[in-house]
């Protein structure tokens, strides 16, 4: 058996969703975050100077290690994770030791794809994390809110594992114009229930395609295609 900092790796599960398809580079692209944030959360960093640099453990365990390459449910971590961090700038050592508290106590590994976390894991996750940092009672409720909206923003299987994200920017009540599902088009970001890669809607308008057009030859509404060029935009942008 493998490690990967102090995470054990372990065989892959028989699962398709646990099984590498994204690199750094697709994960931070496809979910409008910088890469090296992917890249901190993946394979950790070290720091502080040569005669005392120290490591900081990912917080993720990946699907494989060399080239990193990240699973669709990596990528449900990485969507929850980034969603905390967007709203709230709780330090990743915090967030990482909250999370490890969360998991013991729910007796789940990976508590973040798991419908446990939603029904359970919230309120333990959020009190970890005040008790770490100087949070307000109402920072703590804007946190769990955020958590909760997120969380339910997820479609899961009947054993209550991810199967399906609707990725937010500005707000978790934001449409739910874009999936990501590693059953349609390799797991890319596509409009919802159509298949259609956001990344090929955002080249046809930068080649001279109307949103109208657009929106014509795909058979959706005008405002996804603009969700969806704002959302490739944005990626842009994060990188």
């Amino acid at each position: 058996m493998a490690t990967h900092g102090r995470w054990k790796l372990t065989k892959p599960s028989n699962d398709s969703r646990d099984e590498p398809i994204y690199t750094l580079a697709d994960a931070a692209h496809f979910l409008a975050i910088p890469s090296t944030t992917v890249r901190l959360w993946s394979l950790g960093q070290h720091y502080g100077q040569e005669d005392g640099r120290k490591f900081a453990r990912p917080v993720l365990r990946i699907a494989m290690p060399s080239p990193p390459t990240l699973s669709f449910w990596n990528l449900v971590e990485v969507y929850v994770l980034a969603s905390i961090r967007r709203e709230h700038r709780v330090p990743m050592q915090k967030v990482r030791r909250a999370l490890s508290f969360t998991s013991d106590k729910l007796g789940k590994k990976r508590p973040l794809i798991e419908q446990t976390f939603l029904t359970n894991g919230v309120d333990l996750f959020v009190e970890r994390v005040a008790s770490l940092v100087n949070v307000s009672q109402g920072g703590q409720m804007a946190m769990r809110d955020v958590l909760i909206g997120t969380l339910q923003r997820i479609d899961r299987d009947p054993g209550g594992l991810a199967r399906r994200i609707y990725p937010w920017w500005k707000s978790p009540e934001d449409p739910r114009h874009i999936q990501i599902d590693p059953l349609r088009s390799s797991g890319r970001p596509v409009l919802t229930d159509t298949g259609v890669p956001t990344s090929e809607i955002a080249d046809r308008f930068r080649a001279g395609d109307t949103i109208k057009h657009l929106a014509k030859d795909f058979g959706v509404k005008l405002d996804q295609i603009e969700t969806a060029l704002r959302w490739e935009a944005i990626a842009e942008e994060a990188a």
